[in-house]
This record gives C-alpha cells, structure tokens and sequence, in this order.
C-alpha cells in the first residue's frame, strides 16, 4: 500500500460550476480543479453547496474543519486537466514556488548529488554544469538568502523558473527524477 502524501492547502486552477460536461446531465455536480501548495497533487474537489470558487482561490483541504470543500473526488493527471487549468498551472505553480522561498532556497544551499556523475542542481531545466558550479561556489563563500540574494550574485539564472519548469516536467510526468513531487505509481494495464 503506497503511503500518499497530503496536501493540506491548494490554489484552484478551474472551477466548472455545472460540472463536466463529459458527465451525464443527472450525475454533474461543480468540480474544481486544484494543485496542492506542498506536495503539488492534482486533485478534483467537490465545493460545499453554494460556494462559487475562483481560478488562484487559495483553499483548505486539510482533515478539519473545511469551510469552502465538501470533499475530494480524486487525484488527476496532468493529462486530465481542462485547458484553463492547464494554462493556469505555470502561473500558479510559479506564485507558489515565490510564497514557499525558503523551501526552495534551502534546497539551492543543500542540494546534492544523485550519482558520481551527477547533482540534483543539473537536472533543473536550465542549469547545466557551469550554472551547477557557479551556484556550489558562490553558496560556498554563503549561503543563499533569497531569490533576490541568488539573482543578485549568479549571472543568467533564474532560480524561481528553474524550480517552476522542474515541478511542472515532474507533474507532467515527463522526468527521470522527481525532485519536488512524490512519485505516483503509475497505472498497470488492465487486462
């Protein structure tokens, strides 16, 4: 049994007041499309009746109380995502990354390496070896203090579209490793 981790918050990516329109007419109830803030899930929530939830709305998911969710319908795939959610994503990952710096941050100061041949650094979309060195030395002399701080002493990198375009490849299915997001096993083919 995989032990999934839980999001307690997430950013709505599309709301569909009316529900899917895949669905039959009788079985449509409003769904939301979300991501989680830590663990970057992709779920289908179901709003309390009389909510109206809008695209960027942070809201809680979390085992208490929730004012705005009724429940959770499921995880979802990158692939199932309407086209709003799918345009959104980008933009909400990224105001994510900004509001968790000093995960991400710690992450730019501790990062190691994967195997003898390479580090997790590298395998950000947009830093090969020279941004890789240019960051382990200059976190050497001190270690990064923000975003602001790490743009300030590295030429050519933009830290906070690294990680974005990381998590996104990671959602997307798309990496060989997964860094930011927990690693759902994949479906086996039914017979």
């Amino acid at each position: 049994m995989l032990d999934l981790k839980k999001d307690e918050y997430v950013i709505v990516l599309d709301f569909l007041p009316k529900g899917k329109t895949e669905m039959p007419p009788h079985k449509r109830i409003p769904i939301a499309q979300v991501i989680g803030t830590e663990f970057f899930s992709l779920l289908e929530v179901s709003p309390k009746e009389g909510v109206e939830l809008e695209a960027g709305e942070k809201v809680y998911i979390g085992d208490e109380n929730r004012e705005e969710i009724d429940h959770i319908e499921r995880r979802i795939k990158y692939e199932w995502l309407t086209p709003t959610a799918k345009s959104e994503l980008p933009i909400v990952l990224e105001s994510i990354v900004e509001d968790g710096e000093e995960r991400f941050i710690k992450f730019y100061n501790t990062a190691g390496t994967i195997s003898t041949r390479q580090h997790k650094l590298e395998i950000l979309p947009t830093i090969g070896k020279k941004h890789r060195d240019q960051i382990l030395d200059e976190r050497e002399i001190e270690p990064f203090k923000s975003f602001h701080d790490m743009k300030e002493r590295l030429s050519g990198i933009s830290p906070v579209k690294a990680i974005t375009e990381k998590i996104l490849e990671e959602i997307k299915g798309e990496s060989k490793y997964y860094l930011f997001t927990p690693l759902v096993e994949k479906e086996k083919p039914r017979r």
